[in-house]
């Protein structure tokens, strides 16, 4: 029971420091995308720890705009969002169908309503390429602009 005691103590005084941590924020800025599996990580991790994202500058392409969806996400009205369905490992060659809305689903289980409903009928139909948006387009479908 002695020992109970200092562990505690211990445990309460790191709270403020994780609390202070989980209010830095993370600034994107011109992401090309990537790994859709190593970004689903990625953004579950940054959920876990309560930090919110602001998307600033340049641009924001494929995997990026999976940041969209976290709960305190805002992005800067002149960002190019760059969207496009799933593909294969290989550039311009196509997912069997079974596939294609798989993984569309997941990647659109990743943004709000409005944009996953737009994303699902439209976004995910260029597979080669992007179908680009701005900053100021999301903003007007529901996504937080960043002060």
């Amino acid at each position: 029971m002695l020992l109970a005691a200092p562990v505690l103590a211990i445990f309460l005084l790191s709270l403020p420091v994780e609390a202070a941590q989980k209010t830095h924020g993370i600034i994107v800025r011109d992401d090309p995308g990537g790994n859709l599996a190593q970004r689903v990580a990625l953004i579950e991790k940054i959920r876990r720890s309560g930090r919110h994202v602001e998307i600033r500058s340049g641009y924001c392409m494929s995997a990026c705009t999976m940041y969209l969806g976290l709960q305190d996400t805002c992005v800067m009205a002149d960002v190019t969002f760059g969207f496009h369905g799933p593909g294969s490992s290989r550039y311009g060659f196509a997912l069997p169908p079974r596939e294609f809305e798989y993984w569309s689903a997941v990647m659109g289980s990743y943004y709000p309503a409005s944009l996953r409903h737009w994303y699902m009928e439209t976004g995910r139909m260029i597979t080669v390429g992007f179908y680009e948006m701005s900053g100021r387009e999301l903003i007007r479908m529901g996504i937080s602009e960043c002060a």
